[in-house]
């Protein structure tokens, strides 16, 4: 099998290569040629520093009917991690052959959740922000996810501004790094700030009330919500939902169970793939539309495939019996 280090990944990884990979598997997904088994999440930690858990453990196996390898990827959110120095999700990802079951690869997972989530925001704004050309980005959360949302909407449709708003000084070091890859960003000093007048607003969170006033939010505007994957979790609140014209979720049966959507059944959120298909679109300029992820493996197994056979072709990477 061959091991993809995250630089290795880092080599053979572009955003502009890997938006339509991602969107394809979207498609895929929602004409139901994947297979796609329940994603367990579990506490881990408990009993090495007290009683309470250290973080959370997830298993996220996926295959896209037709593709040469299927994927599980085994990831952690670890909140702690930011003490530590280290990031908050992690993860690993083994490829499997589909024709044998024989080991294919196992690649350092981390870079390729974050790019890939990254594209969610990206393909949104591509297909749903409004008007055309460059948008101006709010952003909420100063984590590695909101680097990555930033360069993906960059990638798929062209970023003019750039406002990060954190509770913490993070916010000066993520548009400190923004800046130095070519954005204009300005780390503000309120989510409201952040969110005003802003075309597109990402929350890249693990908070568990919402993380801006929804009655912030300037007519148009695009939310994209990818922080909150659990019942506890919650970054949006009532007000944005209840003025969101349009509800859009990457797996809608999954968003809806989410603390973000409380009082909202899956048949109120519109799968994202009739986006891309052609199913679905913005109705009006003014409209403001609310996208919630996740997080599907299908997306995680698409990505690791297209990386692999780049890395092969490449010759990147290391080969090792198993």
């Amino acid at each position: 099998m061959r091991v993809l280090s995250d630089d290795d990944v880092a080599t053979v990884l572009d955003l502009d290569s890997l938006l339509p990979v991602v969107e394809q598997a979207f498609r895929k997904q929602g004409r139901d040629e994947v297979e796609r088994p329940e994603r367990p999440h579990f506490p881990v930690g408990a009993g090495l520093e007290g009683d309470e858990p250290l973080g959370t453990g997830l298993t996220m196996p996926a295959y896209i009917h037709g593709a040469e390898y299927y994927a599980t990827k085994l990831a952690s959110v670890h909140e702690g991690n930011a003490d530590r120095g280290l990031p908050t999700v992690q993860a690993q990802i083994a490829l499997t052959d589909a024709r044998t079951g024989e080991p294919a690869a196992m690649l350092a997972g981390t870079r390729v959740t974050n790019a890939r989530t990254g594209c969610i925001g990206g393909l949104s704004a591509d297909h749903l922000a409004a008007g055309d050309g460059p948008v101006r980005v709010g952003v909420i959360g100063a984590g590695t996810q909101a680097r990555w949302q930033v360069r993906a909407i960059a990638a798929a449709r062209g970023v003019e501004e750039v406002r990060i708003y954190s509770p913490s000084e993070s916010r000066e070091a993520c548009a400190a790094d923004l800046r130095a890859e070519g954005f204009d960003a300005t780390a503000v000093d309120s989510a409201r700030t952040a969110v005003t007048d802003a075309a597109v607003v990402v929350t890249a969170t693990t908070a568990t009330v919402p993380v801006f006033p929804g009655e912030a939010l300037s007519a148009g505007t695009l939310v994209v919500a990818v922080g909150a994957y659990t019942a506890e979790m919650r970054e949006i609140d009532v007000e944005t939902v209840d003025r969101a014209a349009q509800l859009f979720g990457d797996v809608p049966e999954e968003v809806a169970e989410t603390g973000d959507f409380p009082e909202h059944e899956a048949s109120a959120v519109t799968p994202l793939s009739a986006v891309f298909d052609g199913e679905a679109e913005r109705a009006s300029a003014s409209d403001i539309i609310v996208v919630a992820s996740v997080g599907s493996a299908v997306l995680d197994a698409a990505a690791a495939s297209a990386l692999f056979e780049r890395a092969l072709e490449a010759d990147v990477g290391n080969e090792t019996a198993l």
